[in-house]
């Protein structure tokens, strides 16, 4: 195992980049443990790479005594001698042991299990060095093989591993095809996979438009957010640094030209560009796009948004599935509620409005008994628990409960309202409509 030993250590060091230093150490230290399973672990061993003779050298070390009681740490004057005639009782004496080759084949296994292992942890070290300052770069790569739905990367000098919950859905590859992927992870590690690909992930979207469009490579144009539903729809809000710069305009680039680019490499998923706003109004309308907005109720404390649209729009807003709002949400990272505009009218009506206070209702169970001619809480505090019960689709014992609330919102309403008129009775001054001033 251990002849020619030299060439091996130079190839290994030269083809791995592997220090030469270290395959020596990890040598050394195998030749070690497989000399304790063989001699016994109270011996006093010493190994040493001999690199003239391209050979591990192995040694002893006992005390010189009279007699000898422990053949492990001891040896006798007379054998010293015939070792070296100048050696005295007490001494410490080396002597170099048998050949490592004759180690025994159980020892020599555990020494090449142990230089195996060193050798992968040198490498793993290498590799680390090698990438870790790469970790978020874009990398190309050849499809080498498929474990258990994971896709093994070939990156020239090492393999990847792109997961199978990082590759884009609907999409096969075979062996040798070419790939190209977000570096997303660069783990220390000899057992697990060292480098972790990505092609799920947003920040690979923000690299390919990186790559594609010079003003943002030059810091001229910001991508601000980006969000994905991976293989299907993706938005990017961009804004620009220079007036006279079209963000979007340079994203999309000469008759779609780069944004094209960044479609085909992601299989077609479809990217809407959008420009970033400070204004949350502003920004949310350019986001769900391209449906058209008509008004937004902005909540800054709750950091929510009401967003109205023409009754013919509501579809075309929210998407299939709810895609678009969705997107859109993630996106600002503000919560969305997109209504029509016909709804926002009746959900802007004072009757509405008291169906809303009732202890126990919601928006949508409101909507159905408003649809179906109860138009406030009054209205509702003399229905007949049956009716309200078949109109609404659900229990009399709800319904009955619900009653009970809106006679209770009824009375509060009256008490506000004379409230309101006794303080109007009081004032001298005339009430000035803030429409009008403005």
């Amino acid at each position: 195992m251990l002849s020619d030993l030299r060439r091996i250590i130079d190839q290994i060091s030269r083809d791995k980049g592997i220090d030469r230093q270290l395959l020596v150490e990890a040598i050394e230290e195998a030749v070690m443990s497989a000399a304790k399973k063989k001699y016994g672990q109270r011996r006093d061993l010493e190994v040493r790479y001999n690199d003239e003779l391209g050979e591990v050298e192995l040694f002893q070390f006992r005390t010189v005594v009279e007699n000898v009681e422990d053949e492990q740490t001891e040896i006798s004057l007379q054998d010293a001698l015939a070792l070296d005639p100048e050696v005295r009782l007490g001494d410490e004496l080396g002597s170099k042991m048998d050949n490592v080759a004759d180690l025994g084949r159980i020892a020599a296994q555990s020494a090449k299990q142990v230089i195996i292992q060193k050798m992968k942890d040198a490498e793993s070290n290498v590799i680390y060095e090698m990438y870790k300052d790469r970790k978020g770069e874009v990398v190309n790569g050849i499809v080498q093989r498929f474990e258990r739905g994971n896709i093994i990367v070939n990156l020239g000098r090492t393999d990847a591993i792109l997961p199978a919950k990082e590759q884009m859905p609907r999409k096969s590859y075979r062996q040798g095809d070419r790939i190209r992927a977000l570096l997303y992870d660069v783990r220390q590690s000899s057992r697990d996979p060292q480098l972790v690909l990505s092609r799920t992930n947003d920040e690979f979207l923000t690299k390919l438009f990186t790559m594609e469009v010079p003003e943002i490579a030059e810091g001229i144009v910001t991508i601000r957010a980006v969000c994905r539903e991976p293989g299907a729809r993706a938005k990017i809000a961009v804004s620009s640094s220079e007036s006279d710069v079209d963000p979007v305009g340079a994203c999309v680039g000469m008759k779609g030209s780069r944004v094209q680019n960044v479609v085909q490499e992601l299989q077609g998923e479809k990217i809407d560009i959008v420009p970033w706003s400070p204004d949350p109004a502003r920004y949310v309308s350019n986001a769900l796009s391209p449906a058209q907005v008509s008004l937004v109720v902005v909540d800054e404390d709750r950091k929510t948004l009401l967003v109205v649209v023409p009754d013919d729009q509501l579809s075309l807003s929210i998407g299939r599935q709810g895609q678009n709002v969705r997107l859109a949400s993630t996106l600002l990272g503000w919560r969305i509620d997109v209504k029509s505009e016909s709804k926002y009218a009746k959900f802007m009506e004072h009757g509405f409005q008291s169906l809303l206070e009732v202890e126990g209702m919601n928006e949508k169970l409101a909507e159905k008994i408003y649809d179906n001619g109860i138009n406030s809480a009054q209205d509702l505090a003399r229905a007949e628990a049956a009716s309200i019960a078949e109109l609404a689709a659900i229990d009399e014992h709800r319904a009955g409960a619900l009653i009970s609330a809106a006679g209770r919102v009824k009375v509060e309403v009256a008490a506000k309202s004379a409230a309101d008129d006794q303080a109007g009775g009081e004032d001298t001054e005339p009430v000035r409509d803030e429409a009008e001033d403005a």
